[in-house]
C-alpha cells in the first residue's frame, strides 16, 4: 500500500528541515531535493504534493534557483513558501518586484478570503506570521487570487483553487507564526487529500520488512555505542534478522564512568542481542599518549576504531551487511542546494568500513530525524532512559578533557561528570535538558582547602538546551543545582579545587568544547 508522500524542493533556505519536521509532524511523509532535480526524477517519485522551500536569492539575479515550470503542469498540488512562492508566480507569468520595504520578523497579515490554505479562518481575521524577504509579488498570475495581505506585502498569500497551487510570503514552518500548523494542515488534508499514515508503528512495519529483503539468509554486524541512535538501528535489525545480528561495541577507553558494563548488561540481558565486548581501551589510550590538538584526537580514535572494528568483524562468519544508524539532517546536507557545509569539526562515525570491509550497508534510520528515532524506539517497547540518553561524542571524553590525555585526567573527569548527571538527575532536570556534561580544563587555579593552598585542576560545567543540536541555548538551572553539584565535586573528586559554569550558546560556540 503506497502511503502518502510530499516532495520538498530545497532552494536554499535556512527552514528547509523545519518544513520536512512540521509535515512529519501532521503523520505525512517527506522528502527534501534540491531544486535542481529533474522534472523526470520528479515523476519518478510520483508525490501527492510539492513544497518549494524559500531561499535567500532573488528571481531576477543571474543564476537564481529555478525549478521545471513543468513541475505546475503533473496536476500535483503545489505550495510555495517565500522565494518558493515568489519564483512559482513569476514562472506563471506574474511580476515580481523589490519591496518598497523589506520584511523580517513579525508580522500581521489579514485574511481576505477563507478560502485553499486559509481555509480554517475566517476573512477580516489578523493573524501573527514569521516573514523574511525583501522582494514581493506586485502582479498576480492569472488564475490567482489574493488570500491575504500585509502592510508590506498585498499578496502575503495567494492561490488558484482550480490548479491547486498556493504561495505564502510568509513562513508557516517557524514558530514564530503560530498559526502555521493550521495552514500546512490545510494544504496536506484539506487540498492534497494526503492520509496521515507515517507512523511510527507503521515505520517499524516497513523497516523490519525490507531488513529482511535485503539481508535474505545472510548476516549482519553492527557498531553499537549504547548511544540512542546506535541502539534503536540496532534493534530495528535484531526485530528483522534476530541473531543473524552481532552487535560489536568497542571500548576506547574515554567512556563514562561505568558505561562500558551498563551497555553490556542492556544489551546482553535485557535486549537480549547477540553482543562482542572488545576491550581496546589500551590500544586507543596508547595512540593518544602525547596529543594534544583536538582534530588529531578525532582522527586517531576514528582510525583506531576502524581498525579495531574491522579485525572483530572478520570474525564473524558470513557477514556480508553493516548497520549503522544514518539520521536524515545527515541524507538532507548531502543532497543540500547550498552544498555540504563548512567543516567544523571532524564527526567520529563508521565512515569508511563498507568500501574497506566490501559489506553493502543497512541505514534503517535514514529517514528519521531525531525525535522520530525515539518514537520508533518508544514504539518497540525501548525503555524511556535509553531512548533520552544525552547525545555522547564518538571521541567521547578525549574531547572533554582538553590538551593531553592520561589516565589520572579521565579519572578525575569520569567522577566529575558522574557526579553532575547525578545531581541533574536528582533535581528532575535531566530530560529537560539536551545535553549535560563536565570538561576538565588543562590549567590549575589556586585555592585553599583546610590551613593549605592548594593548585588543582578547574572542572566546567556544561548545560544545553536544544531541539536538534543544529543551534543550542545555556540551560538556565537553579543556583542551588549548581551549587550543590560544585561542593560535591571539589569535596569528592581529589584534584579539583574549581568548579565554573559554561554559559555560552551555539552559535557562537559549539556544544562541545574540542
Amino acid at each position: 500500500m503506497k502511503r502518502s508522500f510530499v516532495l520538498i524542493l530545497d532552494f536554499g533556505s535556512q527552514y528547509t528541515q523545519l518544513i520536512a519536521r512540521r509535515i512529519r509532524e501532521q503523520h505525512v511523509y517527506c522528502e527534501i531535493q534540491p531544486c535542481t532535480i529533474s522534472l523526470d526524477a520528479i515523476r519518478e517519485h510520483a508525490p501527492d504534493a510539492i513544497v518549494l522551500s524559500g531561499g535567500p536569492a532573488s528571481v531576477f539575479e543571474d543564476g537564481a534557483p529555478r525549478v521545471d515550470a513543468g513541475v505546475f503542469e503533473l496536476g500535483v498540488p503545489v505550495l510555495g513558501i517565500c522565494y518558493g512562492m515568489q519564483l512559482l508566480c513569476h514562472l506563471l507569468g506574474g511580476q515580481v518586484e523589490p519591496a518598497n520595504e523589506r520584511e523580517y520578523g513579525a508580522a500581521t497579515i489579514d485574511v481576505k478570503r477563507a478560502d485553499g490554505v486559509l481555509r480554517r479562518f475566517e476573512a477580516g481575521a489578523r493573524l501573527d506570521v514569521w516573514m523574511s524577504h525583501g522582494d514581493r509579488v506586485a502582479r498576480l498570475p492569472d488564475g490567482f487570487e489574493t488570500l491575504a495581505s500585509s502592510d508590506n506585502a498585498p499578496f502575503a498569500a495567494v492561490g488558484n483553487a482550480e490548479r491547486r497551487i498556493y504561495g505564502l510570503q510568509f513562513h508557516p514552518e517557524v514558530a514564530h507564526t503560530p498559526q502555521g500548523p493550521d495552514i500546512l494542515d490545510a494544504f496536506l488534508f484539506g487540498i492534497t487529500g494526503c492520509d496521515p499514515d507515517w507512523t511510527p508503528g507503521s515505520f517499524v512495519e516497513e523497516t523490519v520488512a525490507r531488513v529482511r529483503e535485503q539481508v535474505g539468509e545472510g548476516q549482519a554486524i553492527c557498531g553499537l555505542s549504547g548511544g540512542v541512535d546506535s541502539s534503536v538501528a540496532a534493534m530495528l535489525v535484531h526485530k528483522a534478522i534476530g541473531d543473524r545480528l552481532t552487535c560489536i561495541f568497542v571500548d576506547n577507553g574515554v567512556l563514562r564512568k561505568g558505561e562500558a558494563t551498563e551497555v553490556v548488561r542492556m544489551f546482553t540481558e535485557h535486549f537480549h542481542l547477540k553482543l562482542v565486548h572488545v576491550d581496546a581501551s589500551e590500544r586507543f589510550l596508547t595512540e593518544l599518549r602525547g596529543v594534544s590538538d583536538p582534530e588529531e584526537k578525532r582522527k586517531i580514535i576514528g582510525r583506531v576504531f576502524i581498525e579495531v572494528f574491522e579485525a572483530e568483524a572478520k570474525k564473524v562468519e558470513g557477514a556480508k551487511h553493516l548497520v549503522q544508524g544514518t539520521l536524515y539532517p545527515d541524507v538532507i546536507e548531502s543532497v543540500s542546494f547550498k552544498g555540504p557545509s563548512a567543516l567544523i569539526k571532524t564527526h567520529h562515525n563508521v565512515g569508511g568500513l563498507p568500501e574497506r570491509m566490501e559489506l553493502s550497508l543497512i541505514e534503517p534510520l535514514r529517514e528519521l530525524f531525531k525525535d522520530e528515532v525515539r518514537e520508533v524506539g518508544a514504539a518497540m517497547g525501548m525503555p524511556h532512559h535509553v531512548l533520552w540518553r544525552h547525545p555522547f561524542p564518538g571521541p567521547g571524553l578525549a574531547i572533554r578533557c582538553l590538551g593531553e590525555i592520561d589516565e589520572e585526567k579521565l579519572r578525575i573527569l569520569r567522577e566529575a561528570d558522574h557526579i553532575w548527571i547525578d545531581e541533574i538527575r536528582r533535581a528532575d532536570y535531566y530530560d529537560q535538558i539536551w545535553q549535560a556534561f563536565a570538561v576538565l580544563l588543562p590549567v590549575r587555579s589556586v585555592g585553599v582547602m583546610g590551613d593549605f593552598r592548594t593548585y588543582e585542576y578547574v572542572v566546567a560545567l556544561r548545560a544545553v538546551s536544544s531541539r536538534d543540536g543544529m543551534t543550542a541555548d545555556w540551560s538556565r538551572l537553579p543556583d542551588s543545582l549548581l551549587a550543590r553539584a560544585s561542593s560535591r565535586i571539589i569535596n569528592e573528586v581529589r584534584g579539583v579545587n574549581r568548579v565554573v559554569y559554561d554559559v555560552s550558546s551555539k552559535p557562537p560556540a559549539t556544544i562541545e568544547w574540542e
